[in-house]
């Protein structure tokens, strides 16, 4: 598979707007060894095949937890935002659906401006190098009563103990996409149309990432840091999963460059050495992976292992 390209936004005439890093007055001397290291790792990383960008935010999206951040135009404080953590479904086109008190300050400010924006996290979002997504659209209430079933349905799917959603004074609403914007980790933000959002599918296998994620951080880490050495070739300390899907996933890694003395911690992608069609596919691949790279496993365990 080929790396995906990523569009990242930028006005015309406009300087770029990457991070810019002061280092006037400060020598840096990298290592040579270190500085192939380094060469030989962007390389790596730009040619490493991932997610089409839609697909990557339309599956993060899907396979959230369910709640996110909904920013409404204020009624009660004309001229700013106001904030609510809600709960959420997508449905078949990714439109998140609602269900609203009537009695909540995000519903008064929809019915009189349908105008919001849902900032969705990543399921395994702890930080800044984890994936999040900005939808900005119109969320109007659904009136219809068999699309109101429609959507009790979707929404029950995601939150199967959300008895309340019957309740009288609970309204519906659904939002049209419009924009999408996604920081999926550093220098990766840019985005996406809604033409190209709706007609996205959540990735068959970024589903269970989370559960096999757990599984290799918990009883097999020293062959995650295997694999990085024998498919990225750069040796690490460490090595945890923090997502995968069918064509690979992100490892957040530690190591401490040569002759230095502080460690570094980011995120890798590591490719699976064949796209994954279904859920078995991901134990069997790991596995070749993971005999393929004993060479590389960790010396205190490849001693114990021998021993």
């Amino acid at each position: 598979p080929q790396r995906a390209p990523l569009r990242v936004s930028q006005q015309a005439g406009k300087e770029p707007t990457g991070h810019q890093v002061n280092t006037k007055g400060v020598a840096v001397e990298l290592d040579p060894e270190e500085a192939a290291v380094q060469v030989r790792l962007r390389e790596h990383q730009m040619q490493a095949a991932r997610l089409q960008p839609a697909v990557e935010v339309r599956s993060l999206v899907q396979y959230n937890h369910g709640f996110a951040v909904i920013s409404t135009n204020s009624v009660s404080m004309p001229g700013y935002p106001g904030g609510s953590v809600v709960g959420f479904a997508p449905d078949e086109k990714g439109r998140p659906l609602f269900f609203f008190s009537t009695m909540s300050t995000h519903t008064t400010d929809l019915i009189q401006d349908g105008r919001c924006s849902l900032t969705v996290a990543s399921k395994e979002f702890k930080g800044a190098a984890d994936g999040r997504v900005n939808l900005l659209g119109q969320a109007a209430e659904i009136v219809d009563e068999s699309e109101k079933a429609a959507a009790r349905e979707v929404y029950r799917k995601k939150h199967p103990k959300a008895f309340w959603i019957d309740f009288g004074d609970f309204k519906v609403f659904r939002m049209e996409v419009e924009h999408i914007r996604f920081v999926m980790g550093f220098a990766r933000a840019g985005d996406v149309t809604a033409e190209e959002y709706a007609a996205a599918k959540p990735d068959a296998i970024a589903q269970f990432g989370p559960g096999v994620a757990k599984h290799m951080n918990d009883d097999h880490r020293s062959s995650t840091i295997a694999m990085v050495g024998k498919y990225i070739g750069v040796d690490v300390e460490d090595a945890e999963i923090t997502s995968l899907d069918s064509l690979g996933m992100f490892v957040k890694v530690r190591r401490k460059p040569k002759a230095a003395d502080q460690y570094q911690e980011f995120k890798l992608r590591l490719p699976f050495t064949q796209q994954l069609q279904e859920r078995k596919d991901l134990h069997t691949v790991i596995v070749e992976m993971s005999k393929a790279s004993a060479e590389f496993m960790p010396k205190d365990v490849a001693e114990k292992t021998e021993a």
